[in-house]
């Protein structure tokens, strides 16, 4: 625990020393060390292996760019794999693991990959797993999920907890480096709501990792001052490790905060909290990542970004090497050494490729140790600093199709004009590379925010810097050896990949990155991804603008699983909602079922039934025989009122509800814009301007909402107003022919005889004395049958009047399969029918599209080939040999045909046994099947291994003259 690479300075707390394994090896670092930190002051130069080729690899950067550094922390149920060491912070206990290796870290046998790299080069797979096609399920798919893949999960339960969070503000200023600092503190000064989110542990960017000074203080020392004042600001919130990742609709933007990440426990409290904040503006200061440049065999643990050296030195007093090199192109590059040699590390030698020096290849198998300079000339070194330039993190600005731009002078991409609503770019995000002139900018940038929001800006003084020299003459790549050099580290993607990628005609930029796996890792190319598109630039003979660029989709950094979900877990992932009933139906030990978001009672078993089927048949005979009582309160119902309720139904309806009279109810078809049938359902009219619908349980939120849109968005001027009632009332149905009888037991004072209460008949009464209720008189089960509701709180009361005023009828109460058999029986189309891909014509309902008035999507059910005359129609089925069972899904075919697409004659939608008929039955489509009443046809199920024959008849199984329903 010696942290022989620790050196004097940097921004740790010395005095907290934190223990710490890496691979099971004790080891020690501070207080504010990072895992990699600690990892480099410890010697530890070896950390991961790469992906495809299993490669040693090393900590290359300091940030969430980090393409090589990825572990697995903690243990057992806990195990998080895939972890950038680099932005995990150190505490004590920390227990880190090297993942993708069989074998030791140091001995990985899959290493024997890199052996035939010459057989896996770019699009192997595309070209290797075609032939022969038999060993793709046995060999070829096998071996690659075995192979694929970064870390393990655990296989346990997530142990943690997670949540999600919703903030407001005015500005949201996304990065807490020079420009943002200077942008949250001008937007606080001027008293707008504001937002600072940084990804770090610590605010101030890279003004941590540098030598500079502003107003007079070290960087580090005025970050510090700056978020004290904006701490103290109570219109201000300060979030640290809390990433900005994504860009989304109207001023929206997703961050992910870690809230006990860097603790050894989260003790009850949430580990990471997903935030939606709704900005009316947002700055985005993002920074910029540096790029490598590419030469032999420059992927060896040791070789790291120039800027990543310089933030070890001087943020984390590490030095990462005894011996120190520095490659560049640019005036950055100089800085590592200038800041290496004040600290008093060996830098051996400075390479600036603008004054022809380079480095054309390295040595050291699982660690850096020698460079090879032009000529063959060797230096020994343990760390090569490389510095290609600076990428501006232009991601967020890409999350609406946004494009990036090119500018020479920084040989970067910048942000383009298509920026999404409301965001504004500075500091170095926005190409604007130093110091002084990204706090200039981003002190203006929301100065000028603010003023658009009506807020009057600070007159505080700027703080005062210098500018650094920041010079770049682009260096791409590096020849004068033949082994590989490489791009993307991670998926160990080479110049040689790319140059393939182009000979063989994949020159698009997003052809290359899908064939080459370039900028696919988990660090999404943020630091390979320029470089690329420079190496086939310069094979296609182009200007890098001319060659283009891809663009960005959230998430900028990989965000947990179970972060998205947040406490929507188990159950709670889709938390179910329990009828008014449910109590009671429990102590009757009734089988539940999930109905969409419901929680439905499936059956009521009674003793001696030992199958399901033995529930039901019983439970439909004795509805059928006497009465039945069924909560069918998961029904949408939506309440509509206003002087144009009437003409409003009218445009949402096929079929007229224009004169439907008070007291009436009235069977509605609903179409979507293109003449598809998606909605079913009877809507009542209570008075002159009040209507009640109801919907299908699954479709109750699609109709309500598209309902709103119509009201708001196609008839505004329309006096109508809809609220969903789904959850307000309590509703059970009472069917059989002793349904008048039972209920004349409950209603108060109100005469349910054929003449005064016939068929489709509504109102608004009381119940049980005074309780206030809604009576429909409908059926669905082909019985003399009504609805009645009541006020949701009475549900459970309901119920129980209900079975007990139908005692002496032998009432029973039945599930969500009786009431399914029954609707079979009387030939009901339901959601198996309205599939979003039949019309009216379909289900037989051709009549109830209007002709005399317009309404949604009567126009386009109008298409000729939505009413061909040999067009599928629903009819019934029932098995010529009344033993067999029907299966939903099997494909009508003539008899004599051979089973093909060519002879599919339609399909079986929905089937039950029936208990009234004594066999099985089923609802279906076939072609042209009202003319072909009587006909035997084949129903074909290849999955299920039959062929059964069937005889084509009427839908309508049961009382097809409604006789009884209409009592």
């Amino acid at each position: 625990m010696s942290q022989s690479n620790r050196i004097d300075g940097g921004l740790v707390n010395r005095n907290l020393p934190l223990k710490f394994t890496f691979n099971g090896k004790v080891m020690q670092g501070f207080e504010g060390d990072t895992l990699a930190s600690a990892l480099l002051a410890n010697g530890q130069r070896l950390v991961a292996r790469s992906f495809k080729y299993h490669r040693p690899r090393g900590i290359f950067s300091a940030g969430s760019e980090e393409p090589n550094a990825m572990v697995q922390l903690r243990r057992g149920a806990a195990q998080e794999p895939n972890t950038r060491a680099t932005v995990a912070e150190l505490f004590n206990g920390l227990e880190a693991t090297s993942q993708n290796h069989r074998g030791s870290l140091e001995y990985d046998l899959m290493a024997v990959t890199d052996l035939f790299s010459r057989f896996l080069s770019a699009g192997f797979y595309y070209k290797t797993f075609m032939w022969p096609a038999a060993f793709w399920e046995k060999i070829y798919e096998p071996a690659i999920r075995a192979s694929a893949g970064l870390g393990k999960l655990s296989m346990e339960a997530d142990p943690d907890i997670y949540d999600h969070g919703f903030l407001h503000c005015d500005v949201l200023v996304i990065g807490a480096g020079p420009a943002g600092l200077s942008a949250a503190l001008a937007a606080g000064r001027s008293g707008a709501q504001v937002i600072l989110a940084d990804e770090d542990f610590v605010t101030g960017g890279r003004l941590n990792a540098e030598s500079y000074e502003i107003d007079g203080l070290a960087a580090a020392k005025w970050a510090q001052n700056a978020c004290d004042e904006l701490n103290a600001m109570d219109n201000v919130r300060l979030m640290t490790r809390t990433t900005v990742y994504g860009a989304f609709d109207h001023g929206t933007y997703g961050a992910l905060e870690r809230m006990t990440d860097h603790l050894p426990s989260a003790k009850g409290k949430p580990r990471q909290v997903l935030w939606r904040i709704y900005s009316k503006a947002a700055i985005l200061c993002a920074g910029a990542t540096e790029r490598s440049i590419a030469f032999a065999n420059n992927d060896r643990p040791g070789i790291m970004l120039a800027g990543a050296v310089r933030t070890y030195v001087n943020r984390y007093g590490v030095a990462p090497g005894k011996k120190v090199a520095v490659l560049t192109n640019n005036d950055d590059g100089l800085r590592t050494a200038e800041d290496l040699r004040a600290k008093g590390v060996d830098v051996v030698g400075v390479y600036d490729t603008r004054a022809g020096q380079s480095i054309i290849d390295t040595k050291g198998r699982k660690g850096l140790e020698w460079i090879v300079e032009p000529g063959g000339i060797r230096r020994e070194v343990d760390c090569l600093a490389v510095s290609g330039g600076w990428s501006p993190n232009v991601h967020l600005t890409c999350h609406q199709r946004g494009r990036p731009t090119w500018r020479n002078d920084i040989a970067a991409f910048v942000p383009g004009g298509d920026l999404p609503p409301g965001m504004v770019v500075a500091g170095a995000a926005n190409g604007t590379m130093t110091l002084a002139a990204g706090m200039a900018e981003g002190r203006k940038t929301a100065n000028d925010v603010i003023k658009t929001l009506g807020f009057t800006p600070s007159r505080k003084a700027a703080a005062q810097a210098k500018d650094e020299a920041s010079a770049i003459t682009p260096c791409w790549q590096i020849t004068g050896s033949t082994a590989r050099a490489w791009v993307d580290l991670q998926n160990d993607v080479t110049t040689k990949d790319i140059k393939q990628s182009h000979a063989e005609g994949f020159r698009s930029v997003e052809h290359l990155k899908r064939y080459t796996t370039l900028g696919m890792a988990t660090d999404q190319g943020k630091t390979a991804n320029v470089l690329g598109l420079a190496i086939l630039a310069d094979a296609a003979g182009k200007s890098i603008p001319d060659t283009g660029t891809t663009i960005f989709r959230p998430p900028y950094t990989p965000v947990p699983i179970g972060a998205l979900a947040g406490r929507a877990r188990g159950k709670d992932f889709r938390p179910y909602r329990l009828t008014p009933s449910h109590k009671w139906a429990k102590e009757q030990g009734a089988e539940f079922v999930e109905v969409g978001n419901w929680l439905r009672a499936q059956w009521f078993p009674r003793e001696g039934e030992t199958t399901w089927r033995q529930s039901v048949d019983r439970e439909v005979q004795m509805t059928r025989n006497s009465v039945g009582i069924c909560d069918v309160t998961t029904l949408g119902k939506i309440d509509i009122q206003g002087r144009d309720a009437a003409a409003f139904l009218n445009k949402i309806y096929s079929n007229a509800f224009l004169k439907l009279p008070v007291g009436k109810v009235r069977y509605g078809l609903m179409l979507r814009e293109d003449g598809i049938c998606y909605d079913d359902g009877t809507t009542a009219r209570l008075a002159e301007n009040h209507f009640v619908m109801t919907t299908t349980t699954a479709n109750a939120v699609t109709v309500f909402r598209n309902m709103e849109f119509a009201r708001q968005c196609l008839w505004p001027d329309m006096d109508v107003h809809l609220i969903s009632a789904t959850d307000g009332w309590a509703q059970f149905a009472v069917a059989g022919p002793n349904s008048r009888a039972l209920l004349q037991k409950i209603v108060d004072d109100t005469d349910l005889s054929n003449e005064a209460f016939p068929f489709m008949a509504c109102a608004e009464l009381t119940v049980c004395g005074g309780t206030p209720a809604r009576l429909f008189r409908i059926s669905f089960s082909g019985e003399m049958a009504f609805e009645i509701a009541v006020p949701a709180r009475y549900g459970d009361s309901m119920i129980r009047a209900l079975m007990a005023a139908g005692k002496e009828f032998d009432a029973v109460p039945y599930g969500t399969e009786a009431l399914g058999v029954m609707r079979i029986e009387k030939g009901h189309a339901a959601g198996n029918e309205l599939n979003g891909q039949t019309t009216a014509q379909n289900l037989g309902l051709g009549m109830m599209v209007s002709k005399k008035k317009d309404s949604i999507g009567s126009k386009l059910s109008e298409r000729e080939m939505m009413n061909q005359p040999d067009d599928l129609r629903l009819v019934g089925f029932k098995p010529v040999q009344t033993g067999d069972m029907l299966d939903a899904g099997a494909h009508f075919i003539t008899a004599g045909d051979t089973p093909s697409m060519q002879s599919d004659q339609g399909w079986m939608t929905s089937v039950a046994y029936s208990p009234t008929l004594g066999h099985s039955i089923g609802l279906g489509f076939l072609k042209s099947g009202s003319d072909r009443m009587g006909e035997v046809i084949r129903a074909y199920d290849p999955v299920r291994g039959k062929d059964t024959q069937v005889q084509v008849c009427s839908p309508h199984f049961y009382d097809p003259d409604g006789g009884r329903q209409r009592g």
